[in-house]
């Protein structure tokens, strides 16, 4: 069986990667893609298959994909550009015959109004008129998204957001990971849209908590409206397009659109997904 990543040097495929190898799938039997050469040559020693990959580039993507009979098909990190960029994948994949295709995408892509939804439920349409045979995950919001937050948090004692009280189903990128893997070595569960999350929906307050304990010192939810996040943002000096995105997240957070909290992910993975606390300790070490 020969199973190919994509985004295999980005941080989701490779852990992803290495859950493969801890199932024992043997790494003859897996091609790791990616557009860095350089970051590929550094998963050599571990003994995969290796290819250069861009989504734009048809051309590597058939030869990439040739007796492929599972792709894992990591969703494109250029907003904007997926719609296009996932046709070619779609399309190349169709080209070689591949046997099961597993897309990750947005939680409930084809009816949330999630910032971020629009491109992935096209993907979704599109694989679903391919032809091919298709598992999707819809992954949540991971834990390691809040660094920024969590370091803002060490040096000021407060968790600032425009969520009010929404709840978000976040899990470890790890988990995720060990997600596709699961699909990835077992036949029986594909075919299915996954809404994967956390075990646990926490809101602002739930995130000072947590954060307190991570990082040993008292930290405060502060809720703020969507205009004053935008000004305080403004002042801070980060570009409107991104203040317009956060802003915009954070409102659907306040809305419910990532409050969903399924059994979907422990079920795949086999155990308890990483509690939010564990997913800021682990984050709490990497602030300087």
């Amino acid at each position: 069986m020969t199973i190919v990543l994509t985004g295999a040097t980005g941080q989701l495929g490779r852990l992803t990667l290495d859950e493969l190898l801890t199932r024992g799938v043997a790494a003859a039997d897996i091609l790791a893609t990616g557009r860095s050469a350089e970051k590929l040559a550094e998963l050599k020693p571990l003994g995969v298959r290796t290819a250069q990959l861009d989504y734009s580039d048809p051309a590597s993507l058939d030869a990439a994909f040739a007796g492929a009979d599972v792709l894992l098909f990591v969703s494109g990190s250029e907003v904007g550009q997926r719609v296009p960029q996932h046709t070619a994948v779609i399309d190349a994949a169709v080209r070689a015959g591949v046997g099961h295709v597993v897309y990750t995408s947005a939680p409930h892509a084809d009816s949330t109004s999630l910032i971020l939804a629009p491109e992935h439920a096209v993907t979704e349409k599109a694989l679903a008129d391919s032809g091919l045979s298709v598992t999707v995950l819809r992954n949540n919001w991971y834990h390691e998204n809040y660094g920024q937050a969590l370091a803002q948090a060490s040096q000021t004692g407060v968790y600032l957001a425009s969520t009010g009280t929404g709840r978000v189903a976040s899990a470890a990128r790890a988990d995720y990971a060990a997600a596709l893997a699961a699909v990835a070595t077992q036949p029986q569960v594909r075919g299915r849209v996954y809404e994967l999350s956390g075990d646990v929906a926490w809101d602002g307050d739930d995130f000072a908590a947590a954060a307190t304990q991570a990082l040993g010192r008292p930290v405060v939810y502060r809720s703020v409206s969507s205009d004053e996040h935008a000004k305080i943002l403004t002042t801070a000096g980060l570009p409107e397009q991104l203040i317009g995105f956060l802003v915009a997240l954070d409102a659907n957070i306040a809305a419910g659109d990532l409050a969903d909290a399924t059994d979907d992910l422990r079920t795949l993975i086999g155990r308890p997904t990483t509690p939010l606390v564990d997913g800021l300790r682990a984050l709490a070490t990497q602030i300087a």
